[in-house]
Formats: C-alpha cells, structure tokens, sequence
C-alpha cells in the first residue's frame, strides 16, 4: 500500500504485518528536509522507529511540476531525495528501502505515439538528475499513470482501449501492437526517460485507478472493469510492447473514497471502497 504522508496510527497498525508499504515525504515537507539534520530525524522518526514495517519505497515528493502550481517545490526534490538516502544508508537500511519520487504523465510534452514519448523542455533540467540519482543507487522510477484521465480529456480514445476490452490491436507503433491504454502510456514514460539516459530505469506505476462517478465515463462498471482487468493484465507478467517480459509493479488508487476533497467531483470516486468501508467491486488478486 502507500501512504501520502506518515501517520503514526497507521505505522503502527502495519508493524508485523506482510504489507509493503511506499511511505512519502508529503510536498510541503521537502524544503525542511534539504536540510541533512532534518531528512535524518525524518527517517528516525518514521521508519528506524518501526521496525517491523516492510517499508519499500520512499516517495520524496508526489508529482511536482515546474509547469502548474506545484514549481515552488522543483529546487527541494533532489537536495531532499539525497538527505534520505543518506540517512536510510546510515540507518542500514540501504539494501531494503529504495528512495525515489513520484511523476506523472504531465511532465510529458508528447506521448503518442509511445516511442515518441518525451518530457517536455521545461521538465527536463529537473528530471534529468532525478534520473542519474535513481540509475546511481539502482531505485526506481515512480510515476502515476492515468488511462482514465486520459480518455476523459481526449474525444477520439475509445473507451474498451481505456478499459483493457479492445478485441485487437488499436495502435501500431512501427511493430509495436498495443491493445491497451495502460501499456502505451508507461511505454511513453520509459521512451521519456531513455532520451535523457534512462533507457534502463524501471518504473513502478504507484498510482493508476478510474473513478465510478462525477464524468465522463465514470461509472461503478466502467471502473470495476478498469480494476479487474488492470488485476489480471500486470498479473500476467507479459511487460509492453517495448519492455515484454517486465514485471510491472502497480499500485491501485484508492483504498477509499475522499468524499471530502475538494475539485472535480471525480476525485471523490476513486476508491475501491466506500468511506464507510464497504467495498465498491468484487476485486480478486
């Protein structure tokens, strides 16, 4: 599972048990941890102090951006990335612990078709040497990959492209045969990183899911779709087009419902489970 900022209730909750967790550095706590002391006490605090939490990623920072609202924070990712790595490497836990950040496919200027994708010039000086940083210490890449976003906002996606029912091939990019959104997309991110060195850097998706309400083909059998076809594609372990043969590692937004965010009305739906903890979806894994 993944956390977006420590919480102490649920740390413990987790002690002892076989759950591995992304735990983050929330955004608005990079700036304090570009100091060396801090990104120490962070690591003390939140990890060294829970022991028996299968701890696997540390997502400093969650989909900054140097084009929207979230620049203000571009100077603080890797000076923070770098603090904790430190200290997790202090505290032992190097080889267990893998640091990284979380992107998304706004930092993409192009990603159609997928061998074409690239990050766009603006991204590129803060990117590149987040890529050199993950290749160095042999992390990956996290990044959030979002068929449903782009499906809504795109009028010629057909929707069983989105949802993983396309009876055959919907894009042939010279060889490559994509029968999915999903693939294509996380091609774009690997071809992205390969023009800037990253040819070899995985990624894990720490975030992918449909909404069952509030837009454009948000409805709970859409989404319940989304979820259990999604389940059975990475299950299969068949890779994408440019990467067969890949393990891809993903991870399902949400657990809940945020029946109080604020913003699109779709951003209240995303969860496997309503607030009240019934489930949404017949999902097995």
């Amino acid at each position: 599972m993944r956390i977006y900022a420590p919480n102490q209730a649920i740390l413990q909750a987790l002690q002892g048990t076989n759950i591995e967790l992304i735990l983050d550095v929330p955004n608005d706590s990079l700036q304090s941890l570009t100091d060396p002391r801090a990104a120490t006490q962070w690591v003390r605090t939140n990890i060294v102090n829970y022991p028996t939490v299968r701890f696997k990623y540390i997502a400093v920072g969650n989909e900054v951006d140097p084009n929207n609202d979230k620049r203000r924070f571009v100077n603080f990712v890797l000076p923070a990335m770098k603090n904790v790595q430190k200290a997790i490497k202090c505290a032992g836990l190097a080889n267990r612990i893998k640091v990284s950040t979380a992107t998304y496919t706004g930092l993409l200027s192009r990603s159609y078709p997928p061998r074409e994708g690239a990050f766009d010039d603006n991204v590129k000086g803060f990117i590149a040497p987040i890529i050199n940083f993950l290749l160095e210490h042999n992390s990956p890449m996290l990044a959030n990959v979002y068929p449903y976003f782009a499906y809504a906002g795109t009028p010629n996606i057909d929707l069983a492209y989105a949802l993983f029912t396309s009876p055959g091939t919907v894009v042939n990019d010279e060889g490559r045969e994509y029968r999915n959104l999903f693939d294509a997309m996380l091609d774009a991110h690997y071809a992205a990183q390969e023009r800037l060195g990253g040819g070899d850097l995985e990624i894990v998706v720490s975030e992918t899911g449909w909404p069952s309400s509030g837009n454009k083909g948000a409805t709970l059998e859409n989404a319940g779709a989304y979820y259990r076809n999604l389940i059975g594609h990475v299950k299969q372990m068949n890779g994408t087009p440019a990467r067969p043969g890949l393990y891809v590692e993903t991870f399902l937004f949400a657990m809940f419902d945020e029946n109080q965010k604020l913003g699109l009305e779709s951003e209240k739906h995303f969860g496997l489970f309503y607030p009240n903890q019934q489930p949404k979806y017949k999902l097995s894994f």
